[in-house]
C-alpha cells in the first residue's frame, strides 16, 4: 500500500473529500465520480482507501452503499480546503 501522506497530493481524493464535507445530501460512489469527474471504479478504489484510512465509512441502504465522513475524515477534508483557500 502507497504511504498514506501521497494520498492527500493527488487530485481526486482530495476533490471527493471535500466534496463530501460540503454536501450533506446523501452520497454514493457514483455521484462522487461525476463531481470530481473520475471513472466510478476509480472514485470506488479511492473510496476503498480512504475508508481504510478511518476517513469515510459506507452505510448499507437498500441496494446502495451511502458514504459519510467520519470525524477523521472531516478533519482532514477542513485541512485540505483551508489550504485550497489559502494557494487561491
Amino acid at each position: 500500500m502507497k504511504d498514506n501522506f501521497d494520498i492527500f497530493f493527488r487530485r481526486k481524493p482530495a476533490l471527493i473529500l471535500v466534496s463530501l464535507k460540503k454536501n450533506s445530501r446523501m452520497r454514493y460512489g457514483s455521484i462522487l465520480a461525476k463531481e470530481v469527474d473520475c471513472t466510478y471504479s476509480h472514485a470506488v478504489k479511492i473510496l476503498q482507501t480512504l475508508e481504510d484510512l478511518g476517513l469515510v465509512v459506507f452505510e448499507k441502504r437498500g441496494r446502495i452503499k451511502v458514504i459519510q465522513l467520519t470525524k477523521k475524515g472531516r478533519e482532514a477534508a477542513d485541512a485540505i480546503d483551508n489550504i485550497q483557500k489559502l494557494i487561491k
